[in-house]
């Protein structure tokens, strides 16, 4: 068998990486591609391997005789290569450069491979394990894949390619990408493949892609070629530096994924088959019904203007149930704890003196607060036992005799799920007004704590009797539509929703997340079952947690759990096997600012039963 690579493409919209060199020789997490491949192919004991070059062709075979071929330089073990040139390679596409190599197509069973592709070394032996003998490698459709893909009968059978001008999305349930590794026989080659090339290039010409021509043999109804998915191994195709940012997450080693992966901060979408326990959203709302609603309105939400922060202030008046002096709505809650942190910074609104002013903070806590306040003005109260709990009297005995202007809270706290009661918070919100403290509480994921219903501080009454309280509230997680970036500061001081207004953008808020404010309360009684199917959920969750023997599960009125790991595990060796293993990502809360250095913890949110139950199997696998 033999192996042929098409390398000849310019690679444009990899920018600067490729202005040098071609695709293959780009490196991820400091392995070039074409290094990656040669090593895969070394293994197979292949007859040849035949390169096809163009772009920067010269630069790639100087490289690779320097570090393959050359007896002097080489280190890796020898490899018989083989050189093909397009040089047409700026008019032309991949069918030009394979039917330079057509004569050599049919002297072997082949191995055709792209040489923009990083793919898991389990590949190859799936492909030359498999009887068959024309195989293509596919991967079922996810919103990240873009090129051909294909239909396939009950069989396996390649029934249809479907080329990009006939791709239809309705129909994306039904298709697979091709990985663009094929296994062909040397009959298939010399029989059908390559009269069928020659007969497509004089009739259409060399602009076009070699898939093409088995489209043409697939219509045939001859199967001849079937696919093989290739289930959860992992590939990337990359053709941006998007695909090479991903690909180096995909691909990183245990040293380096969790910084790849963390370091998104979200945008887990882009891995459609990983089950995200990061981020912190209802997995019950919106209802499919709200969903339908903003779906029926997506061209007219997509194509006009928002509105500026007068309606959206009038809106959110409207759908929280505060009045709009005390309201002002945000680009997501970050917009407006950059905007309040630094309001505090410059100058207390209690006082008249510039004096550097001090923040209280309770930790281990949401870090996005403290990290936009200057460290010498923090003191910070850690909770002395090893679940993290603290009562809104313990708050005042620390804070009681320490000089602060303003308090940090946030209800319940992430990531130890404590919870303060409504009743004491007031109380706690009354001793911050006679000692002249601004209280500063995120109610972000109030929603999901037992009797929600009577729990927030969103009116216009406790705001008017607690007037130097600010509330923050993030739609992202109760929500669970972190996608529209919305959030909210509430407080009776108009003077800090006036300021805060004039320093956010008119325009802060897209026409998707206005548009949901807008429509939100007729779907509020769905939104209620979800926050009550939530809490039913959370509690079986937790039940399920606390058979893992290597875990110690911390109550939590929150959506999520702050588990201790217990010895002689620790939470990344945990965190890198969950994620290797079963494609499901937790969070490694080991480091975070007032948790035990001694201990190890993982903060792991809470999703639907069906991915909640197989997030508890995975982890039960762990430990045998």
């Amino acid at each position: 068998m033999q192996a042929i690579i098409l390398a000849a493409g310019m690679g444009r919209r990899l920018g600067e990486l490729t202005k040098e060199n071609t695709k293959c020789m780009v490196p991820v997490n400091g392995v070039r591609l074409i290094d990656r491949l040669l090593g895969q192919l070394s293994q197979l004991n292949l007859n040849r391997i035949i390169i096809v070059v163009g772009y920067k062709g010269k630069e790639l075979r100087d490289y690779i005789d320097s570090a393959y071929l050359s007896p002097l330089t080489s280190h890796h073990s020898p490899l018989k290569i083989e050189f093909a040139e397009n040089p047409i390679y700026d008019k032309t596409n991949n069918i030009y450069s394979l039917s330079i190599v057509k004569d050599k197509l049919q002297e072997d069973d082949t191995l055709l491979i792209e040489s923009d592709l990083i793919f898991s070394d389990r590949l190859f032996p799936m492909l030359l394990d498999n009887p068959y003998p024309n195989l293509a490698l596919v991967a079922k459709y996810e919103s990240w894949m873009d090129g051909t893909m294909v239909r396939l009968d009950e069989d396996q059978n390649i029934v249809n390619f479907v080329s990009k001008e006939a791709f239809d999305y309705a129909d994306v349930n039904s298709y697979y990408k091709t990985v663009n590794i094929y296994k062909l026989s040397r009959e298939f080659l010399q029989h059908q493949y390559v009269p069928f090339l020659d007969a497509y290039t004089k009739a259409v010409g060399n602009n076009e892609y070699y898939e093409n021509v088995l489209r043409i043999i697939s219509m045939l109804n001859s199967h001849n070629m079937k696919a093989l998915p290739i289930g959860n191994e992992r590939w990337y195709e990359i053709d941006d530096k998007q695909d090479l940012d991903i690909a180096e997450a995909i691909f990183a080693d245990d040293q380096d994924v969790l910084r790849k992966y963390y370091g998104r901060f979200g945008g887990f979408w882009r891995f459609p088959q990983m089950l995200d326990f990061c981020y912190l959203v209802n997995p019950y709302f919106p209802s499919k019904r709200m969903k339908d609603e903003l779906r029926s309105n997506f061209d007219t939400l997509l194509t006009e203007y928002p509105s500026g922060m007068k309606v959206n202030t009038l809106i959110a008046s409207k759908c929280f149930g505060v009045s709009e002096p005390y309201i002002v709505p945000g680009n997501g809650a970050a917009e407006l704890i950059k905007v309040l942190m630094e309001s505090l910074s410059n100058l207390s609104p209690l006082t008249s003196h510039h004096s550097p002013l001090k923040i209280g903070f309770i930790r281990p806590t949401f870090e996005e607060y403290p990290n936009r306040y200057d460290k010498d003005s923090q003191v910070t109260f850690v909770p002395q036992n090893e679940d993290y709990r603290y009562t809104a009297d313990d708050v005042m005995a620390f804070f009681g005799d320490k000089d602060i202007q303003t308090l940090m809270v946030i209800n319940p706290d992430n990531p130890s799920g404590n919870f303060i009661p409504k009743v004491d918070v007031l109380r706690l919100a009354q001793w911050c007004e006679d000692k002249g403290i601004r209280l500063v509480v995120d109610e972000s994921f109030v929603d999901f704590s037992i009797d929600y219903t009577t729990n927030s501080l969103l009116s216009d009454e406790i705001l008017e009797t607690y007037p130097h309280m600010a509330v923050m509230k993030s739609i992202s997680k109760s929500f669970g539509v972190p996608g529209l970036r919305l959030g909210i500061l509430a407080s009776a001081d108009k003077a800090l929703i006036a300021q805060m207004k004039k320093e956010v953008s008119i325009w802060n808020l897209n026409s998707f997340a206005e548009f949901f404010m807008q429509i939100y309360n007729k779907h509020e009684k769905d939104y209620q079952k979800a926050c009550e199917k939530f809490v039913t959920e959370r509690d079986s969750f937790e039940r399920q947690l606390r058979t893992v023997p290597f875990l110690r599960v911390i109550p939590s009125q929150a959506n999520y759990f702050l588990c201790e790991v217990l010895p002689p595990y620790t939470a990344k060796e945990i965190v890198i096997y969950m994620l290797r293993h079963h494609n499901i990502l937790t969070r490694d809360c080991s480091l975070k600012p007032g948790l035990d250095p001694n201990k190890q913890y993982m903060r792991i949110a809470v999703r639907n039963h069906e991915d909640n139950t197989r997030l508890v199997e995975a982890l039960k696998l762990f430990s045998k």
